[in-house]
């Protein structure tokens, strides 16, 4: 295809071939420090596999301060359930539409693999004006920014950091929400199976999903809650017993599928069926603006369940979907339009021995973080299930005096002809924590158009992402 001949979708292909899942970033860090070595470029890869690339200023700016380029080389890795691919090891077959580039029913990494095609042409070009720039290119941001909370700021100089990691054009961003990821265990009580009946695989599908952050305003469906919330139906009117519930890949992703094994006894066959068909139409009918294509299905399945959760245990684990926070929980009474705090119940797995229940939990105010957390661990409390907060990340708050931000601004201005927008977002991005361990750094955010991150839909504009380059290389010729 002929885009992928131009300089940023060429990088672009080429991780794009490069697994980098997060948590398995080995081959595209290694990938960074070859190119960095082949363009005889200062190169530092520490035990976090982040990758710090240093690259004098040109002709005219080695006494401009020095800016740090940032974003990550993880990507959410998601998939359709009917789609064979392997993250591991397959590469992420891209395809283009028009204005926009796709992946093959996968997640396609345009979330942050653009931050590393913009680093790479950055430092591989010879005709590029810029001062000393440090590139920083961190690892597991996706799951628990393990990478940026291992970077250790004395290898950095740079007073200035420019996050390419958002997905608005027109957007400069210079706050976002900190998180924590909170982890329910609920232990399962096994009975044998008795009686005679037949074996069903529920499945909840044709959800639209989305980022658990910069998407949760839509009100977009949760596949796990509304999994519990048909469960409950159905242990409350018919004679079920449930083998497993199951649903969601990411836990910063709102969840688009759901599954869950049940048996249910010969003679409620029929009210079962109707009760399914009654409940499919009330989901359609509840999410006919945001999910039009929801749909429930009951399966007779020939698998043979040889045991089911205690009815204490199916009550316990339908409880844990109604009680853990889910959705927006407060909106900002200062910033119009912005979620304040909310909570995505994003993976719900059974296992032999009990039931994880794993969320993202994001607030731009520390302590209605600590209430969802409270909120939370109460739930879990009251039913017997084990619970633990990882992944701590800070918030980053606006500052009120930023000279990178009023450069950024007046190159849009100039650069667009229009007033940019300043933004604050209830995602959470890197920024919270490098501002913890560096507080002199004066950053904002920026990024091309992205579309549906986090999901197999995921596709990014590529007038777009020219666009956006053209403006970052024109602010960039401003910092001398």
């Amino acid at each position: 295809m002929e885009i992928f001949k131009e300089p940023i979708f060429r990088y672009f292909e080429q991780i794009s071939k490069i697994p980098r899942e997060s948590g398995n970033e080995k081959a595209i860090s290694d990938y960074l420090v070859s190119f960095a070595k082949e363009k005889k470029l200062e190169v530092l890869q520490d035990e976090a596999m982040n990758v710090i690339i240093k690259k004098p200023g040109t002709k005219g700016y080695e006494n401009a301060p020095t800016v740090i380029i940032q974003g990550h080389m993880d990507m959410v890795c998601d998939k359709n359930k009917s789609t064979d691919h392997d993250f591991g090891k397959d590469p992420i077959k891209l395809k283009v539409d028009g204005d926009m580039i796709y992946a093959d029913n996968t997640t396609l990494g345009g979330d942050d693999g653009i931050a590393i095609a913009y680093a790479l042409e950055l430092l591989a070009s010879d005709d590029i004006y810029h001062p000393p720039i440090e590139v920083l290119m961190t690892a597991n941001e996706e799951v628990g920014m393990d990478g940026a909370i291992a970077v250790d700021p004395k290898n950095l100089t740079g007073n200035i950091l420019i996050n390419i990691d958002s997905e608005e054009e027109g957007r400069i961003l210079v706050s976002c929400a900190g998180g924590i990821t909170t982890k329910q265990t609920l232990p399962i009580v096994w009975d044998t199976l008795k009686g005679d009946g037949r074996h069903y695989d529920i499945s909840i599908r044709g959800l639209k999903g989305g980022h658990s952050g910069s998407e949760i305003n839509l009100g977009r469906g949760n596949s796990n809650i509304l999994m519990g919330r048909v469960l409950k139906r159905l242990i409350d009117e018919v004679d079920i017993s449930i083998a497993s519930i199951n649903g969601g890949q990411k836990v910063n992703a709102i969840p688009r599928e759901a599954d869950a094994q049940v048996f249910v006894k010969k003679a409620e066959k029929e009210k079962f069926l109707k009760l399914i068909d009654e409940l499919n139409a009330i989901l359609k009918l509840e999410l006919r603006a945001s999910d039009p294509d929801v749909m429930i299905c009951a399966k007779e399945s020939d698998e043979k369940l040889n045991k089911v959760f205690s009815k204490e245990t199916a009550r316990k684990a339908i409880y844990s979907l109604l009680l853990i926070p889910n959705g927006i929980q407060t909106m900002s009474m200062e910033i119009e339009g912005l979620v304040e705090s909310s909570s995505n119940i994003g993976i719900v797995t059974t296992l032999d021995e009990s039931i994880i229940f794993e969320s993202a939990v994001r607030s731009s105010v520390k302590s209605l973080k600590k209430l969802i957390l409270d909120k939370s661990k109460a739930a879990a409390n009251l039913l017997g299930a084990g619970f633990e907060g990882v992944a701590d990340y800070p918030e980053w708050q606006y500052e009120p005096d930023s000279k990178i931000r009023e450069l950024f601004e007046k190159g849009y201005k100039e650069f667009y002809g229009e007033e940019p927008e300043i933004v604050a977002i209830h995602a959470g991005l890197e920024c919270g924590l490098f501002k913890e361990k560096m507080p002199h750094l004066d950053m904002v955010s920026f990024g091309p158009n992205i579309y549906d991150a986090h999901t197999p839909n995921e596709h990014m504009s590529i007038s777009s992402v020219k666009r956006t380059w053209e403006y970052f290389l024109s602010v960039l010729k401003k910092i001398k």
